[in-house]
């Protein structure tokens, strides 16, 4: 199974093309990701992130239900790995 999870950008880095990079915040965990694939994304914007590849944009409010449901799915999990 594949998952892509949606974050905010809230630093870009890097040059245009291949290089370019931003920082990307998970609900209070942030990482650096490529935006080799969303030359158009900009800081502020929320973008589905894939193995360390941002490979879409989304729209705030269905980043913001998918970042419940993920919080829902924790819950019932009983909160992280054994």
């Amino acid at each position: 199974m594949c998952l892509g999870v949606p974050g905010k950008i809230i630093k870009i880095a890097g040059e245009e093309g291949l290089f370019r990079t931003g920082k990307v915040d998970f609900g209070g965990v942030s990482r650096e990701v490529s935006l080799a694939f969303l030359p158009e994304a900009r800081v502020d914007d929320y973008v589905i992130v894939h193995v360390g590849i941002a490979i879409s944009r989304l729209d705030e409010e269905e980043a913001q239900r998918t970042l419940d449901d993920l919080a829902a799915l924790k819950g019932l999990s009983g909160g992280g790995a054994p």
